[in-house]
């Protein structure tokens, strides 16, 4: 019996998941710069996971969650750990040093791209040769954008920061596509992302201490307000909500929202972080756009 299209799973809870990522990812990109400066990356990253297993573990317990796992479940939460709480947002936060927020976002928009290679190849689900144009057209788009300010003096460190940012598209699809695969699909959803978040904490503060040596903290208010932001809402909330759209839809589906991200972010990028457009960037991210388009439309 042939499978329902995306649409037709793209339920009334499904939009509302979709609307509340995209707006709170939005303005995500930016606030993780509050957290680059007097506090190492790899230790912001700790207490962003820390905080967020925190409030996943007390939701829990308020609404009476059970938080036991099996041993293979507690196994599934590590990889997810390992891949989207771990290697993805140190990669993203590292990659902020050297790009604007809105730069970075654009990258994450190929989530849509990936999350859909990876489910060919792993759930077998087919991906058409329009899907491969425009993501073809979508990747032509960011070279375009950035590949004037690559080729002036001091450009390596923009090449430096679009490697770490595409390193952590890649990381974050594999902990998609393992949400959408039916181990995934079967953990409870708020007690396999609290200890998802909280194995990620305790990894992520050995690797911390291990290449930024002893615990940094910072109580400046802007510091505080911002990790607040990144650890209740930008991930308690919106990875409640994500993976629900995932396990609804599909994790190449639930990319879609990656499209809708960096024009939110560019938008902020602008205003906040004084990103100047040229000619090559605004024919660049028009590129990326479409091409994201014509893949989003194939997948539809």
């Amino acid at each position: 019996m042939a499978s329902a299209a995306p649409e037709s799973r793209f339920t009334p809870i499904a939009w509302f998941a979709f609307i509340v990522c995209t707006l709170i990812w939005g303005g995500t990109w930016f606030v993780i710069r509050t957290q680059l400066g007097d506090v190492p990356p790899s230790w912001s990253v700790t207490w962003r996971f820390a905080l967020g297993a925190a409030v996943m573990f007390a939701l829990c317990l308020v609404r009476r969650k059970s938080l036991r796992l099996t041993l293979r479940q507690h196994g599934f939460a590590l990889l997810v750990a390992v891949t989207q709480f771990v290697l993805n947002f140190n990669l993203v936060y590292r990659s902020e040093l050297y790009l604007t927020s809105g730069l970075v976002s654009l990258t994450f928009a190929f989530l849509l791209v990936t999350n859909a290679a990876l489910s060919a190849l792993f759930l077998g689900q087919r991906v058409t040769g329009r899907f491969m144009l425009g993501s073809a057209i979508g990747l032509a788009g960011v070279a375009l954008l950035f590949a004037p300010d690559i080729g002036k003096p001091g450009g390596e460190q923009m090449g430096l920061g679009l490697a770490l940012a595409f390193a952590g598209v890649l990381s974050a699809s594999v902990a998609n596509v393992l949400q959408a695969t039916a181990q995934g699909r079967a953990m409870p959803l708020e007690a396999g992302l609290a200890w998802a978040m909280g194995w990620g904490a305790l990894i992520d503060g050995a690797v911390a201490w291990a290449v930024s040596g002893p615990p940094v903290f910072s109580t400046a208010p802007a510091y505080l307000a911002g990790l607040a932001y990144l650890g209740i809402v930008a991930s308690a909330v919106a990875f409640s909500f994500y993976y629900i759209l995932i396990r609804a839809v599909g994790a190449g589906p639930a990319a879609w929202s990656g499209v809708a991200v960096p024009v939110v972010a560019m938008g902020v990028s602008t205003v906040l972080e004084g990103y100047q457009w040229t000619t090559t960037a605004v024919a660049g991210i028009v590129l990326a756009l479409i091409g994201l388009g014509v893949a989003l439309k194939a997948k539809a």
